[in-house]
């Protein structure tokens, strides 16, 4: 009895020391060691993942604020291994109170609960780049803030305090600021730059392709400037938030708006909380659910709500609204792709939306073929997502395996099993998504959802048949040219031929008849 209480003693004394090592810990904490997963991989990644979130920021800040961007990078080397980046806008500016939870504070923002097209959704982008610059050299993140002319501007440092996940503000003072809006933010971090593939050079000329209402500039660590001017100074189609679809729906995201709701009775629920969820249909679901109409959303049970979730799974709904998508358009896509690539062909196709998980989507592709792009070598891939460039992680993206399955010889370019096509091409691919389809936090790569591969490659097949079309144009008039330059040989012995025949006739004259007949054949 006494070994028996001993064991128990020890036991319970074990559970309680295990207990006292439990403790909650902020989402700030989990990045600073999982920061992988919001692509600062590397040194090389984290810079680029940095000026993405800052340029995809002030784009978006742009575009709410109808306002023609304006977006100024530069990257300045203090050390080998250090780097400070600075993006300027000329956006709206930020209110002076929201600032330093903006810029200090992961998982702050205003379009997670949105359904609408947006490049930016889970308001970890920005601060997370603050929180690499803090961990890696200690610096603070440096904010200029102006909301109008006449108004002040605001310059702030700040630092996260990753266990509480909130701002630590180290500076905060009115400054005289030339610019009548907008905002500049500099970090100094670990960093590695370089040109070529998946750089920040790179970057900025994508972002152009896909944004052609807006001027982008790069000023690289050696001094080297890119200007990329607009193409169009027509503002984007501004996406409408939508409501969630019902078939998009899962039960737990079901039970928690029945809690929250301000509707008055279950049917008043399904058609103000859903889209497209008229009076007549929200009463079919109540019935197919044994539910009473005018019962209360927040005394719905567990087991009602499952019961509600399966007569909603049993109807069918009209398709969400896509006025929530603002896509490129076919023929922007085709001036910006002129715009950056010396090629002979363009084509472009925009396809009407679909529907992933009950989320609306647009599929655009583009192809630039010819010119000065390089022969003998794969097809360039340019991905993009809510007009934001994919660098990294192609082979696992849905765009890369939608062009892979194509079969492109059918078009008359070359194709391994299983490979990029071979040739002069660049293959520029556009989701316009509600809620973006990505595989990870990082925003690398589009998930392999059914509905989506199929609209890429429909996109992209209706692309190549362009393509082919004109290929084949090309090699008839080649065939033609090259048929004609043979016989054009022969027309002086053809007229000397005929000299014998017509003793009236001038060779030269026959050999000129000759040759115009064998133009208008061509034609």
């Amino acid at each position: 009895m006494q070994i028996k209480l001993s064991q128990d003693t020890e036991e319970l004394n074990h559970a309680l020391e295990q207990a006292k090592k439990q403790r909650e810990i902020s989402i700030s904490e989990f990045f600073t060691k999982n920061r992988h997963l919001l692509g600062f991989d590397n040194p090389l990644k984290s810079l680029s993942t940095t000026i993405k979130e800052g340029v995809d920021n002030a784009l978006d800040a742009c575009e709410e604020a109808n306002i023609l961007p304006n977006v100024k990078v530069e990257i300045k080397q203090t050390t080998q291994d250090r780097f400070i980046v600075i993006i300027e806008d000329n956006g709206p500016g930020i209110v002076k109170q929201q600032i330093p939870k903006i810029f200090g504070k992961l998982l702050y923002g205003s379009k997670f609960h949105k359904l609408s097209q947006s490049r930016g959704q889970q308001g970890i982008g920005i601060s997370a780049a603050a929180l690499y610059s803090q961990l890696t050299t200690g610096k603070p993140i440096k904010i200029k803030s102006k909301i109008g002319k006449n108004k002040p501007a605001y310059y702030y440092e700040l630092h996260l305090d990753t266990a509480k996940n909130e701002p630590e503000i180290t500076k905060e003072v009115e400054i005289s600021w030339e610019k009548e809006h907008g905002i500049r933010v500099e970090m100094e971090m670990e960093a590695k730059y370089q040109r070529g593939k998946r750089s920040v050079s790179e970057y900025i000329k994508y972002t152009a392709i896909a944004n052609p209402h807006a001027t982008l500039s790069l000023v690289e660590p050696d001094g080297t400037k890119q200007e990329y001017p607009r193409a169009t100074t027509q503002l984007p189609v501004k996406p409408k938030e939508i409501k969630p679809h019902p078939d998009g729906i899962e039960l737990g995201i079901l039970i928690n708006m029945l809690k929250s709701t301000d509707a008055r009775t279950l049917q008043s629920f399904l058609t103000n909380e859903f889209s497209r969820v008229g009076s007549g249909t929200s009463k079919k679901i109540c019935e197919g659910a044994n539910l009473y109409p005018n019962s209360r959303p927040s005394r719905i049970a567990k087991q009602e709500a499952d019961n509600l979730l399966n007569a909603m799974r049993k109807q069918k709904f009209i398709a969400p609204p896509t006025d929530c998508l603002s896509p490129i358009s076919e023929e922007l896509l085709k001036k910006s792709l002129k715009k950056e690539f010396d090629a002979e062909f363009y084509t472009a196709v925009t396809r009407p939306a679909s529907v992933y998980r009950g989320n609306p989507f647009r599929i655009e592709a583009a192809i630039a073929y010819g010119g000065a792009l390089e022969k003998d070598k794969p097809a360039e891939i340019i991905r993009f997502a809510n007009r934001v460039p994919l660098q990294y992680q192609q082979a696992a993206c849905s765009i890369t395996k939608s062009v892979i399955r194509t079969k492109w010889k059918q078009y008359g370019l070359h194709q391994s099993n299983g490979n990029i096509p071979v040739g002069p091409m660049v293959i520029t691919v556009h989701i316009a998504s509600a809620w973006g389809p990505f595989t990870s936090e990082s925003k690398e790569a589009i998930a392999h959802y059914p509905e989506i591969i199929k609209e890429i490659k429909l996109a992209v097949q209706e692309c190549g048949r362009h393509l082919g079309k004109y290929l084949r144009r090309q090699h008839k008039e080649k065939d033609a040219a090259q048929k004609q330059s043979y016989l054009e040989k022969y027309v002086p012995i053809i007229g000397e031929a005929l000299k014998e025949i017509l003793p009236d006739t001038k060779p030269t004259i026959v050999s000129k008849n000759l040759k115009e007949v064998l133009e208008k054949s061509r034609k």
